[in-house]
């Protein structure tokens, strides 16, 4: 990420910085793999270690399946009602590994009435269906329909969404997520033939200072539990931040496509990575202009990878009886490829209007308990008619 501050700051790191009654900012260094990654400095007025209470902890999160088919598996999710009563408890786990968990996530309440840091993942929250604002210690975020929410490990934040269509994507990863390095140069800025670029993303935008004291509630996600405190403070009491960790958005919508003469293979749609996945975005864009070209994929064997489809907008060319808002999921171990006839189908179109996120994991992926009720028993036969 780039260098981005909000708010006020002294002129250098760790020196005295006053508020007006002569006492001390409270400085917080957050950082990254110990203090050799990307790192912000955070200006508190009140210390960020001074709690009021613990309030005990509860086991979060869904069980694996452990002995499942090899098998191709849609999970026909299209139809999903509400998943929980708020923004943690309407999680619902689907499919993860020890690298990876994919959610979706409709709250029935909408607005947080709690703060929340996950402390061992970072977050990509994919606005299906929604708009609102992601609030955090480093500002205000306006977040929309279609944007990736970029989320660091131990931020601490809390959504306020707006009336309306609300469906979030959550893919949770246990290592940092980044954008690809291919398209990094040697001091990390994106290169000039990548399919997106820092106007692309959107840092947080207005500091919100908050001063009063009271109860403050805030969940934090460790080692499979969320853990409750209580503070005595906002943790949103920054009167200035300044560093290359902070949460950001960016639109779907922003993706450049790379196409070719023939047909380009799903590397060319990454948009982020992290240890072990990497997510790509389909986005519309013109079809392969060889004139003997066949838009449609090629029949592709998984050597060492999962690959993970969310259909959110559009026809998927290759795919027949897939609706939005659905997953597939083909596993390593056995070919998959287009559905019978979309191959010739494909011939001669244009261009298509499709949105997918694709998350491609080198580990195998595992179904969980919540997701059985959603698994479509025809879907791995539909290759033979």
């Amino acid at each position: 990420m780039y260098y981005h501050k909000l708010g006020q700051l002294p002129p250098k790191r760790h020196i005295q910085f006053r508020q007006p009654d002569d006492s001390l900012y409270k400085e917080e260094l957050v950082s990254s793999r110990g203090f050799s990654g990307i790192y912000s400095n955070l200006y508190h007025i009140y210390a960020p270690t001074k709690i009021k209470g613990l309030d005990g902890s509860v086991r979060f999160g869904s069980e694996i399946v452990s002995q499942y088919e090899l098998k191709q598996t849609h999970l026909d999710t299209s139809k999903i009602g509400i998943t929980g009563k708020d923004y943690l408890t309407a999680r619902k786990e689907l499919l993860k590994n020890n690298d990876v968990t994919l959610s979706l996530c409709i709250p029935e309440i909408r607005d947080m009435e709690y703060y929340y840091k996950n402390a061992e993942g970072d977050e990509v929250i994919y606005l299906h269906d929604g708009s609102g604002y992601l609030y955090s210690q480093f500002g205000k975020l306006e977040v929309k329909k279609g944007d990736y929410v970029v989320i660091p490990r131990t931020v601490i934040y809390r959504f306020e969404f707006k009336e309306g269509p609300l469906k979030l994507l959550i893919v949770e990863s246990a290592s940092p997520i980044e954008t690809p390095k291919r398209y990094r140069n040697e001091l990390g800025q994106l290169l000039e033939h990548a399919p997106f670029c820092e106007r692309d993303i959107r840092p947080p935008s207005e500091l919100v200072t908050e001063t009063d004291l009271g109860e403050y509630p805030m969940k934090i996600k460790k080692q499979g539990y969320l853990h409750h405190y209580v503070y005595e403070h906002s943790p949103f009491d920054l009167v200035g931040w300044d560093g290359y960790l902070w949460p950001y958005a960016f639109s779907i919508h922003d993706f450049e496509p790379i196409t070719g003469r023939i047909h380009q293979p799903p590397p060319v749609h990454q948009t982020f990575q992290a240890h072990n996945f990497v997510i790509c975005s389909f986005v519309p864009r013109l079809f392969d202009y060889h004139p003997l070209a066949i838009p449609a994929p090629y029949n592709h064997s998984n050597i060492d990878s999962d690959e993970v489809l969310y259909y959110a907008e559009g026809d998927f060319m290759s795919r027949k009886g897939i609706d939005r808002g659905s997953f597939t999921l083909h596993p390593g171990g056995i070919p998959h490829g287009p559905h019978p006839g979309t191959v010739e189908k494909s011939i001669g179109a244009k261009e298509t209007h499709e949105l997918a996120v694709m998350v491609d994991t080198f580990k195998p992926l595992f179904l969980t308990q919540d997701a059985l009720e959603f698994v479509d028993e025809h879907y791995p036969m539909s290759w033979t008619h």
